[in-house]
């Protein structure tokens, strides 16, 4: 049995993986669509509807909710053309696209590291992590998983010492295919380029070189996107008129903020409303400790080039969402999709250097120590993520969970307010959505943009109302007359 496992190691740990990622997140497929973007993306897009030549052209071409995906839109349709409007089919291609991911991830960091330790740990951490749970469980985050996909596709095929022209050419095509789903696949050339200096030793003229036709595609979509983004606007839009330097100082904050998120992920929330203002010692502080962490990587860049490699990645993954092209939010649980790896990858490695330390001064009872060591890390790890992820994994459950459970978290933000007016609305309770809006001016500050939008929300729901009551009073009177 033992020689059995061995020959077949990599097939059993990832099995082990995708049975994990299935007992986490599987009962997320029962759920319903909810209102923030879902939407626009399935539930009123005519361009799922149907095959035809007009709907394929549309998808390759049109915008969908300030993003050019046509990838992820093709994703829809297929699911469309299964499930219908059935929720669940759509919940059950993101939850198998997220155990792809993870089964992916472990090969990669077995790849790059050697280790499988490392590479299991890190791959069981990014399938059941809490802050994984936006990424999967909302269906209109389709795109990133399948962004993601592209992306460790991509890494797999060409985060290697030796290099043919034909894994070239087939990183390309998957770098394409990233870029199709999801515009943060803008980063990925700058990681390959810091590969090919940092582990490839390659020198820096020859290393752009490689990447100039990628890079050139990149930049074109981070622009069209960019513009796209600028002419719709919602949901928190208070930085969108912020200076450079203003934003610099809010992300300062902000990348500690995910950083606690991923140390212990007790406050999840669809939308947040980091503070922008007030915040000089946070930042002062902030950018000490950053200053400190970039010094402590500085030291090692020459010893442990695969760190320097890592640490620049984090940044490169979040740069797009960090607001220095204005997005309308300042920080979400799924920009962690992709970065959380590297912080992963590092903790694991940690681990593995105390144990390797252990068995190199202490022979069998180091070796000893070690495993239990490294036993009790997974089980101690992932218990607490597991109970972390179920807990929070019903607040997704439809519209009224989820705005219900942002509410309480941030009771002064406007469009989660909004969000609940709609969310009664929809289930015909006209009246109370009128009562949320009015709740909203009252205790939110909305900007004259949100203003605007609750006036006609307000003014079309009471015509609803008093055009129902004058369906019911002409049909009361004709009864009336009839007797």
């Amino acid at each position: 049995m033992s020689e059995l496992l061995k020959r077949h190691q990599t097939l059993f740990q990832n099995a082990t993986l995708v049975v994990l990622g299935l007992v986490t997140l599987w009962q997320s497929v029962a759920f319903d669509f909810v209102n923030w973007d879902d939407v626009s993306y399935v539930q009123q897009n005519d361009l799922i509807r149907s095959w035809s030549p007009a709907n394929l052209w549309g998808i390759a071409t049109e915008t969908v909710t300030r993003n050019y995906a046509p990838l992820t839109i093709l994703s829809f349709l297929i699911d469309h053309t299964i499930w219908g409007n059935i929720p669940s089919g759509y919940h059950a291609t993101n939850v198998l696209l997220h155990l792809l991911n993870g089964v992916l991830v472990f090969l990669l960091l077995k790849q790059l590291t050697g280790n499988l330790f490392i590479a299991w740990l890190t791959a069981a951490l990014f399938l059941v992590h809490p802050v994984q749970i936006e990424s999967v469980v909302w269906i209109s985050s389709r795109k990133g998983l399948l962004c993601s996909a592209f992306m460790l596709w991509a890494a797999i095929v060409r985060l290697r010492p030796e290099v043919t022209a034909r894994q070239d050419a087939w990183y390309f095509g998957l770098l394409i295919a990233a870029l199709l789903s999801k515009a943060l696949a803008i980063v990925f050339p700058p990681i390959v380029l810091l590969y090919d200096v940092l582990i490839r030793r390659e020198k820096m003229a020859p290393a752009i070189a490689r990447q100039v036709i990628p890079g050139l595609l990149a930049l074109l979509l981070l622009f069209y996107t960019a513009g796209v983004q600028n002419t719709v606007l919602g949901g928190v839009r208070g930085h969108m008129g912020f200076s450079l330097l203003h934003i610099m100082a809010i992300d300062v904050t902000i990348l500690w903020q995910y950083v606690a998120m991923l140390f212990c992920p007790t406050e999840l929330c669809v939308l947040y409303d980091p503070p922008t203002s007030g915040i000089g010692m946070k930042v002062l502080v902030g950018s000490v400790a950053w200053a400190a962490v970039g010094y402590a990587f500085w030291r090692v860049r020459k010893s442990q080039p695969l760190s320097i490699l890592g640490a620049l990645s984090f940044l490169l993954l979040l740069f797009p969402v960090l607001n220095f092209f204005r997005i309308t939010t300042l920080m979400n649980d799924r920009y962690l999709y992709l970065p959380c790896i590297v912080f992963f990858a590092m903790a694991a490695s940690i681990v593995q250097r105390i144990v390797t330390f252990a068995e190199s001064e202490s022979g069998r009872l180091g070796r000893i120590i070690g495993n239990s060591l490294r036993g009790m890390v997974v089980v101690v790890s992932l218990a607490a993520c597991l109970t972390l992820t179920w807990q929070h994994l019903p607040v997704w459950q439809n519209s009224q969970t989820l705005w219900t459970h942002a509410i309480q978290q941030y009771p002064k933000l406007t469009v989660l307010r909004i969000q609940m007016a709609l969310t009664v609305h929809a289930q015909g309770q006209e009246r109370e959505a009128i009562r949320q809006l009015q709740l909203a001016l009252l205790e939110c500050q909305p900007d004259d943009q949100d203003r605007e939008r609750m006036g006609g929300m307000t003014d079309e729901w009471q015509a609803q109302i008093t055009a129902r009551q004058e369906i019911a009073t002409s049909g009361k009177r004709q009864n009336d007359s009839s007797n």
